[in-house]
């Protein structure tokens, strides 16, 4: 409500603003170039004209086709960029113990767009507008190969905006249920990419008394929830998924629980990417839950490994041999290639999940993908943190790797995304900062005993097919 009413605050002194610098509604592009009447927004001083300027240019990029709102971004790449002598200048003044120098160097170096963004940011419902630009801009950075260099300027100011903006102080959380709106139930149902709803019947399920559904809001955006969390409660920890989502499953009471399962975790807004929500939301969910069931005496979650198909993929064949082979060799790579190996993990899949898949062989491909599952989440880096996007998000968090679910996920996503793996991650709050700066200072990845146990054994088998 409080929101409505600032935004048709903002409306009344852009409509005041637009008799100030002369804008009529017979205006159009030609009579007022969009650059031009940037580089009046980007040096105004008056509040009611540059609000009016700030509107007057959303509203242009929001009725531009997509090679005119393509234009825009390029016109930031190029027009607004830090003047280079007076980047020299401020230089050449600077002095470590001269406060001046060091402001008037800073001045100089930030691009002139990034304060254009922040007066953009000023029209009514322009928070709103840059976030679907930054979507816009992501969207065309690949097609734009000749560019690419210069958006992604433009994209690094839009990023460091956005995180500024929507910082966890301005966040608000909430928990959606049964009774929340009608328009943010389907919203939830549509923005579930994780674990896909059929429909209602899904969704009802899900907000059941033995489930949870939290989600962060922004007072520039209060009906658009920006990331959300799922919870089941249960009776220990989890391993498999299908249970967890199934419509049809029982509930339970969830006084009688013990564990807190986070299995699905939703940033809904493109726009928005590189900006973290994640890891406020499942401190500030795991509070409120033991605020409401002091019982809870595990939080962890059941997580995909979304990019474990795609490593295999790209893996050598002696490490695919150290990490795959099993004594009777029914997944030993050999020389193969790695599509070849895929194919195999690919049919002896299909096999067990048609119950024709003999009880040893089941056993010997279960241990072979928890081998190649737990090397891949837990020993396979890039730069000094882990490659899997899912699995760096919480050990960043302070999460410990627990253990690795094999046949957890076997729907065709599922099976096409990571062999129909999952993992557990615990978050131990005696635990998380330790861990976290474990990792985040040296890429330490916190495991369990057990799979500790396990790395070892196949670094070692590594090290002799190597040798």
């Amino acid at each position: 409500m409080a929101a409505n009413w600032f935004e048709r605050l903002l409306d009344t002194v852009a409509d005041h603003g637009r008799e100030i610098i002369g804008l009529r509604d017979a205006d159009h592009a030609s009579a007022s170039p969009l650059p031009a009447l940037c580089d009046k927004l980007v040096t105004g001083r008056g509040e009611a004209s540059n609000i009016a300027l700030a509107r007057e240019i959303l509203r242009r990029w929001q009725a531009a086709d997509e090679s005119q709102k393509l234009e825009f971004l390029e016109l930031l790449a190029t027009r607004f960029n830090p003047d280079p002598a007076a980047v020299r200048a401020a230089i050449a003044q600077y002095a470590p113990d001269d406060h001046a120098a060091m402001q008037r160097l800073a001045e100089a170096a930030e691009p002139p767009r990034q304060e254009l963004l922040r007066r953009l940011n000023m029209a009514p419902g322009g928070t709103a507008v840059l976030v679907r630009m930054r979507d816009f801009l992501l969207r065309a950075m690949p097609k734009r190969q000749d560019k690419r260099a210069e958006l992604r300027h433009v994209d690094s100011d839009f990023q460091h905006l956005l995180s500024s903006w929507f910082n966890r102080g301005f966040l608000r959380v909430q928990r959606i249920d049964w009774r929340s709106p009608a328009a943010l139930l389907e919203k939830i149902i549509n923005y579930e990419t994780v674990h896909p709803m059929g429909g209602w019947d899904d969704l009802r399920r899900r907000l059941a008394a033995d489930r949870r559904c939290f989600a962060f809001f922004h007072p520039a955006l209060p009906d658009e929830p920006l990331i959300f969390v799922e919870v089941a409660l249960t009776r220990a920890l989890s391993d498999n998924i299908a249970p967890l989502i199934d419509p049809a499953a029982a509930e339970l009471d969830p006084q009688t629980a013990d564990t807190a399962i986070f299995y699905s975790i939703n940033n809904t807004l493109r726009g928005l990417r590189g900006v973290s929500f994640g890891n406020f939301l499942i401190k500030q969910v795991a509070t409120d839950l033991k605020n409401e069931f002091p019982h809870l005496k595990t939080f962890a979650t059941l997580s995909p490994a979304p990019g474990l198909r795609r490593y295999v993929l790209k893996t050598d064949a002696d490490t695919l041999r150290a990490v795959l082979a099993t004594e009777d060799g029914l997944l030993d790579p050999g020389r193969r290639s790695a599509d070849a190996v895929a194919d195999t993990i690919d049919a002896l899949l299909r096999q067990a999940a048609d119950g024709a898949l003999a009880d040893d062989k089941k056993s010997s491909l279960r241990a072979a993908l928890e081998r190649l599952t737990l090397f891949y989440l837990a020993a396979a880096e890039k730069d000094g943190r882990a490659i899997d996007p899912v699995a760096h998000f919480h050990l960043s968090n302070g999460a410990r790797l627990e253990r690795v679910n094999v046949f957890a996920n076997m729907s065709r996503y599922g099976l096409r995304q990571s062999f129909g793996c999952m993992c557990n991650y615990f978050y131990d709050n005696a635990r998380i900062v330790a861990n976290h700066e474990a990792y985040s200072c040296g890429g330490g990845v916190t495991l369990s005993r057990q799979l500790e146990k396990k790395l070892r054994a196949i670094r070692a088998a590594d090290t002799r097919t190597r040798d």
